[in-house]
């Protein structure tokens, strides 16, 4: 009787998941495996929520961005139950493994499963923060960097032809990976990260000491999750305890803090959910692959509690719980890279 694998995409969508997806699919069916997705995450484990994949299900699915199989930020751990209600829709599905793509939070789900259960996972790591240690890049990262020099490319024209400051607001929750990536290929006059303190005053004399020097535009780059004096977070949180940044307009109180200290036209760009969406770059369709065929090979081989990681240019298994242990944050010799073109 064939073996059969799960397979979930958890958490924020981003581009290469379907690749995963594809991946998997073509490489357990090759082993002679079936592969049965649950939809929307956890959501579907709880629900029992299954739907069949193969091979046609798969075919030109690489290149789209999104997820064909759904996804939700459900925590099995918060909902009454909800963590029996998986154990018990595994075991009526006639699973023998579970490939779980998604972030901290996803993954984090996963490892504890796979710890007090002894549920047969295998991680995938999938976030456009690129903010899980454990790998030195996940897919979806190159994708949203891409997106976001594109952006700032283009209100560099704009922003010289009117005389304006541009502040451009990406993603990055604790870590501040796109923002200086981004900023650095997009020479960005100011990166501004969670990992380093906001001073309001610093920032306008950066800004103002550029254009005593004759340069009448600037480009400022701030991440969503900066702690910014003055800012009061909603106290809204989603299911694994995050406070909600959709509404936290860090973007909108920097630019009214820089018009007002220099006196200069000040514009704010939030790119949001646009760094998330469209086609995935070639590096990520190959990226997602990789770890695909992976986290297949993992589950066939019986590799439970492991993630599929890059390391260099290898991919390597590494432990669930290492992946999970911390966030990797950009360090101050990265950010120091970014800050030489400063001002």
């Amino acid at each position: 009787m064939a073996k059969t694998v799960g397979i979930l995409t958890g958490g924020g969508d981003c581009p290469g998941l379907n690749a995963v997806i594809r991946a998997v699919v073509r490489s357990s069916d090759a082993a002679g495996w079936d592969t049965v997705a649950a939809l929307e995450g956890w959501r579907g484990l709880v629900d029992g929520n299954f739907r069949d994949l193969g091979p046609h299900a798969v075919s030109g699915i690489l290149p789209r961005g999104g997820t064909i199989i759904g996804t939700s930020r459900t925590n099995p751990f918060n909902l009454d139950g909800g963590v029996e209600k998986v154990l018990q829709n595994f075991a009526d599905r006639g699973l023998d493994a579970l490939v779980v793509i998604g972030g901290e939070d996803t993954l984090g789900v996963a490892e504890r499963l796979y710890r007090e259960h002894s549920l047969p996972v295998v991680g995938v790591p999938k976030t456009i923060d690129n903010d899980l240690s454990g790998t030195d890049y996940t897919f979806g990262f190159d994708t949203a960097v891409t997106i976001a020099t594109e952006a700032i490319d283009r209100l560099h024209t704009t922003a010289e032809s009117h005389n304006r400051v541009m502040v451009v607001e990406v993603m990055g929750r604790h870590a501040g990976w796109i923002a200086v990536m981004s900023g650095i290929a997009g020479g960005a006059d100011v990166i501004l990260i969670p990992e380093q303190p906001v001073n309001f005053e610093e920032v306008a004399h950066g800004i103002r000491s550029r254009h005593a020097r004759g340069k009448n535009f600037s480009i400022v780059v701030i991440s969503e999750g900066c702690e910014l004096p003055g800012l009061e977070d909603t106290g809204e949180v989603d299911q694994f305890g995050h406070v909600t940044l959709a509404h936290r307009g860090v973007g909108e109180l920097l630019g009214r803090e820089i018009e007002q200290r220099t006196g200069f036209e000040t514009r704010v760009t939030v790119l949001g959910h646009v760094q998330r969406g469209g086609t995935p770059t070639p590096r990520d369709r190959v990226l997602a692959t990789r770890y695909g065929l992976k986290a297949a090979e993992l589950a066939q081989m019986g590799a439970f509690g492991q993630m599929a990681a890059l390391r260099g240019d290898d991919i390597v298994a590494v432990s669930l719980a290492e992946a999970t242990a911390e966030l990797k944050t950009v360090s101050p010799e990265w950010y120091a890279v970014a800050q030489a073109f400063f001002g």
